[in-house]
């Protein structure tokens, strides 16, 4: 068991057992995954929460009253999903089927105390296994706890929402992170958030490569349009591997003036809401570069910007 970082009220609350069906939502990385395998095993613990670490329940690694689905990223022939689903067979039962699904899992016995499923990425359900889970969630067996995980309750199925607790995750101070490492490029990127940091802390020339990459194509906003989309293809690139580049370039616009660095942060949102719509990357990546360098040159001759 990991034992999360801050969020303790949230935990109080939890430990209270509010609600049989919980929503968890907020950025990514900030421990609503690390926080829900807590509260699995505190529900199972020999001396209730927090969990003491040390009974059977505690050391098990892999626990078996928690069960945790996540979106498939390949087809069925093995090719990369356009948009990773989380499919009905995951969530009820379908003949044919390979892998356990949900609600099967849901009717049996807890080995311990209680049942956890945990379904992560919850605003990726398709139609038909959301209403599959909407029948769960209106009747949960005694022994089972139910956990969506969402960046947002509005991203999830309104059914689905309005039958679940919701419990809000933020970033964490940079001084609580600090109990984990003093590593200030580390720090920068995590945000707030402890899985972003630990995975900085994991891959240090990773890190380095994408800071160094987003500094590179901030100075190139000021240059030819030929070297910022060379520099944007590099970050388009970077971006498709474990660290987000883009994360150092908006922390760049932070001396910018209010009016320059909102129209920029603008920019990217619409960005990232068109690669979220599958708009091609190449082009969502050349056109964001075009409208920043635009931003960047009025700002540097004075002009109003655009809004």
């Amino acid at each position: 068991m990991v034992e999360p970082v801050g969020h303790e009220r949230q935990r109080r609350l939890l430990a209270r057992r509010p609600a049989q069906s919980l929503l968890f939502v907020g950025p990514e990385g900030v421990g609503r995954r690390t926080v829900a395998r807590w509260f699995a095993y505190g529900l199972n613990c020999a001396q209730g929460f927090p969990p003491c670490g040390r009974c059977a329940s505690c050391r098990a690694e892999h626990h078996p009253d928690l069960f945790e689905v996540r979106p498939r990223t390949k087809t069925r022939g093995g090719q990369i999903a356009r948009r990773p689903q989380i499919h009905l067979d995951q969530i009820a039962p379908r003949a044919g089927a390979e892998e356990p699904n949900l609600i099967e899992w849901l009717q049996t016995a807890p080995r311990h105390r209680a049942k956890v499923a945990v379904v992560d990425s919850a605003h990726l359900l398709g139609e038909q296994a959301g209403n599959a889970l909407l029948k769960v969630l209106e009747e949960p067996p005694p022994h089972a706890y139910l956990i969506l995980i969402a960046p947002s309750r509005e991203a999830v199925l309104p059914t689905l929402a309005s039958r679940s607790l919701t419990v809000g995750f933020g970033p964490l101070p940079t001084e609580q992170l600090r109990s984990l490492s003093e590593n200030e490029a580390a720090l920068r990127y995590s945000e707030g958030a402890p899985g972003r940091l630990m995975a900085a802390l994991a891959d240090p020339a990773g890190l380095a490569e994408a800071e160094s990459a987003a500094k590179a194509w901030v100075e190139s906003l000021g240059r030819d349009a030929a070297e910022l989309l060379a520099q944007t293809e590099a970050l388009r690139r970077l971006a498709e591997g474990p660290f987000d580049p883009w994360v150092f370039v908006a922390q760049a616009w932070e001396d910018w003036p209010p009016p320059a660095r909102e129209a920029a942060l603008a920019a990217l949102l619409r960005a990232r809401e068109e690669l979220e719509a599958y708009v091609a990357a190449d082009l969502v990546f050349t056109r964001l570069a075009l409208t920043l360098r635009r931003i960047y040159a009025d700002l540097r001759a004075g002009s109003p910007l655009p809004r």
